[in-house]
C-alpha cells in the first residue's frame, strides 16, 4: 500500500530529477520517459504525480519562491531588534538555497518565460515579497540607506549569490562550508560597501 509520505517523497524525487535534467539539458531537451527512468519509473508512470512537464516546472518554480518568502518571514520573526543579525539570516537562508539548489536557479532564468501566465505572476509576486524583505532589513542595518538604494544593493547581492551555477569546476570544487563562507563574506562587503559614509 503506497502511504501520502510515500507519495510525497516520490513527487520530491521527480520534482528533483526533473530539475537537473531541464538545467543540463533545457525544458524541451527532456522528455518524461528520461525522468521516469531517473527515479526509477515508467515515463507514464509520471502521470499519477504530475499531469506533464509544464506542471513540474511550474511546481518547481512556484515552489522554491513560496519557500525562500516562507524562511525568510521566519527570520525575521526569529531576529526581532536585531538588524545585524537579521541581515546574516537572511544572506544565510539564500546562500543555503543557492548552494544546495542551483538547477533552480539555471531554471528561473532560462525556463521562467515557459511558465503559463497565472504561475508566472505568481512567482513574481512571490520574488517581490521576499525583495520587500530584505529591502527592510538592509534599510534597518544600514540606516539611513534609501530605499532606492537598498533595493539596488539587494539586487546586486542576489546576482551576486546566485551565480553559484558557475562556482566551481569539476577538477577543483571548493567545499561547501569555504564557499559558503566566502559568499557570506562577499555579500555583507557589498552591503557595507552601498552604506552612506
Amino acid at each position: 500500500m503506497v502511504t501520502r509520505t510515500d507519495a510525497s517523497t516520490r513527487r520530491q524525487q521527480i520534482l528533483k530529477e526533473a530539475a537537473r535534467l531541464f538545467a543540463e539539458r533545457g525544458f524541451h531537451g527532456v522528455g518524461v520517459d528520461e525522468i521516469g527512468a531517473a527515479v526509477g519509473i515508467s515515463g507514464p508512470g509520471l502521470y499519477r504525480h504530475f499531469p506533464g512537464k509544464d506542471a513540474m516546472l511550474a511546481e518547481l518554480l512556484v515552489g522554491i519562491s513560496g519557500q525562500l518568502l516562507t524562511g525568510g518571514r521566519r527570520r525575521v520573526e526569529e531576529c526581532p531588534g536585531d538588524p545585524a543579525a537579521l541581515l546574516d539570516s537572511l544572506i544565510e537562508g539564500h546562500i543555503d538555497f543557492a548552494l544546495d539548489d542551483r538547477p533552480l536557479i539555471v531554471l528561473h532564468d532560462r525556463e521562467l518565460e515557459r511558465l503559463r501566465d497565472s504561475d508566472r505572476k505568481l512567482v513574481r509576486q512571490l520574488q517581490r515579497q521576499y525583495v520587500e524583505l530584505w529591502v527592510e532589513a538592509v534599510r534597518a542595518r544600514y540606516a539611513p540607506l534609501t530605499e532606492v538604494e537598498a533595493r539596488t544593493a539587494v539586487h546586486a547581492v542576489f546576482g551576486l549569490l546566485n551565480s553559484t551555477p558557475h562556482l566551481s569546476r569539476p577538477d577543483a570544487p571548493p567545499s561547501r562550508a569555504a564557499a559558503a563562507a566566502l559568499l557570506h563574506r562577499l555579500a555583507r562587503g557589498a552591503f557595507d560597501a552601498a552604506a552612506p559614509q
